[in-house]
């Protein structure tokens, strides 16, 4: 299977895994040694700077941190459109990318665009993503730098379903539960 680094794993409707109900995945990193990506439209309640006051000054006023998948909740993962990409770990879409370790953070706020903080990220072992694609529990589709810093993450799921046209259209109007349409 060719790499998915640098798309988006949109779940699809019978994925009923809680962690991953109606999540928009972009996956940084796939090879044969498994997959690690974010969900990029899972925004908590808990603003940036109550929660690690140390980024607060490369978030907006009421920038909250997104929820990045059930694997290390407590890891910080920042994410930023890069004036130069290559101060990004993995890149996700375009100039946007997971920052580095490395990275001088007060000189990133004058080197960088837009940015997000999330908590935890989404890990899958050797061969498990690539089972959970024939079980066609994915729907794969290419990322864009908008979707990962997308402004709207609640309607994030519906809109890249959207925008892959067809047949997923009709899927992204899909109530959450369709015995209530």
């Amino acid at each position: 299977m060719a790499s998915l680094t640098g798309k988006l794993l949109v779940a699809s409707p019978g994925l009923e895994d809680p962690n991953f109900a109606r999540t928009v995945v972009a996956i940084a990193n796939h090879d044969d040694d498994g997959a690690l990506g974010l969900v990029l439209n899972r925004p908590s309640d808990t603003e940036v700077g109550d929660a690690v006051p140390e980024l607060a000054d490369l978030a907006e006023p009421g920038d909250v941190v997104h929820v990045g998948g059930p694997v290390q909740p407590q890891a910080i993962v920042l994410v930023a459109e890069l004036e130069d990409p290559g101060d990004a770990a993995f890149l996700l879409a375009g100039r946007v990318g997971l920052v580095a370790d490395t990275t001088d953070r007060e000189a990133l706020a004058g080197r960088s665009d837009r940015r997000r903080v999330f908590a935890g990220y989404a890990g899958w072992g050797p061969g498990q993503l690539e089972a959970e694609l024939e079980r066609e529990d994915w729907i794969v589709e290419d990322a864009t730098p908008d979707d990962v810093l997308c402004e709207d993450p609640a309607s994030l799921w519906s809109a890249v379903l959207e925008r892959k046209g067809g047949s997923f259209r009709l899927v992204a109007r899909m109530p959450v539960d369709p015995s209530l349409n």
